[in-house]
């Protein structure tokens, strides 16, 4: 028989009331919860399975509710073959929004869930049995903000988890998965945001920090959408946005330089590309070699400019 996972945690899952994404997040002091715990498709709905966690019920649960299950039906469908139904964990979220939860009575104390209109939190090993009444309440404030998207409210509720006392061992990992509320044909097309912290002293601080990258290049990404469409105002409004989230990055830079340029913006290209090529000489090289796959104008003069800056 193949070893549990001993993924003891705290975790959400929800469904945007405005936009029907998905989401679910989770820390844990347990090496990459992500990969245990977090599972999610894009129109069918979320899962959290934790404490000594059965993996299957994250693709068994999903087929269900892909089958047309509500989430109570599919949990109870779940636990009723689970002979150690009273060591899991396990919390969904249907496509309508409905949420099921059920904590073990042999899941180790401190644990509980609250169950909320489209979200449920859940935790257990817990050093205070306070946590889960944190997470219930930053996120349902937090709902109260069309301002504050999905991600943002999910992080919230997993740092008053951790103010709280969170994990009784501490924390060692994060994780953060946001899919579409649309049914996709290609799955892997409704994957908004999935990412991961396996092993950090902060997860839950780190895992904040990657989420803002994501921002980055989800603006980047926005800002090359407006050049393409000749909307230059617009775009350079998406690019200085995703600079000011992460400034570190100096590829984000780079990128919005070679779109300026490629537009025909090269006054406004060229600070960007001194300021990349002095951070680093090979940027230089790179630039060259772009235009033989395309990815920049093969124009002599410009070209020749811009590597003069």
């Amino acid at each position: 028989m193949p070893v549990q996972p001993f993924a003891h945690t705290y975790s959400i899952v929800a469904r945007d009331p405005l936009s029907g994404d998905f989401g679910v997040a989770v820390q844990s002091h347990w090496f990459s919860v992500g990969s245990v715990v977090a599972w999610a498709e894009p129109g069918i709905g979320v899962i959290a399975t934790q404490s000594m966690v059965e993996v299957s019920y994250g693709p068994l649960g999903l087929n269900l509710l892909r089958g047309g299950k509500t989430a109570e039906q599919t949990l109870q469908a779940l636990l009723s073959t689970d002979e150690e139904r009273e060591l899991r964990q396990v919390a969904m979220i249907d496509a309508q929004g409905n949420a099921a939860t059920h904590t073990g009575k042999r899941c180790v104390k401190q644990a509980g869930h609250l169950v909320g209109n489209g979200f449920s939190v859940q935790a257990n090993m817990m050093l205070n049995a306070t946590v889960w009444t944190a997470m219930y309440a930053a996120y349902e404030t937090a709902l109260q903000d069309p301002a504050i998207d999905l991600p943002e409210r999910l992080l919230r509720a997993l740092e008053a988890a951790q103010s709280c006392g969170g994990d009784i061992r501490g924390q060692q990992s994060a994780a953060i998965k946001i899919v579409s509320g649309t049914p996709r044909v290609k799955p892997w097309t409704g994957n908004l945001m999935d990412l991961r912290v396996e092993d950090h002293p902060a997860p839950v601080a780190e895992l904040r920090r990657l989420v803002d990258i994501h921002r980055a290049y989800d603006y980047m990404n926005q800002g090359d959408e407006y050049l393409g469409k000749g909307d230059e105002a617009n775009a350079m409004l998406a690019y200085a946005a995703a600079a000011r989230l992460a400034p570190q990055i100096v590829e984000i830079l780079f990128w919005n330089a070679v779109s300026l340029a490629n537009v025909g913006s090269l006054e406004e290209a060229l600070p960007i590309f001194k300021k990349v090529f002095a951070s680093e000489p090979n940027w230089r090289e790179m630039l060259a070699r772009l235009v033989e796959p395309g990815l920049i104008k093969n124009d002599p003069e410009t070209l020749e400019k811009i590597l003069k800056v």
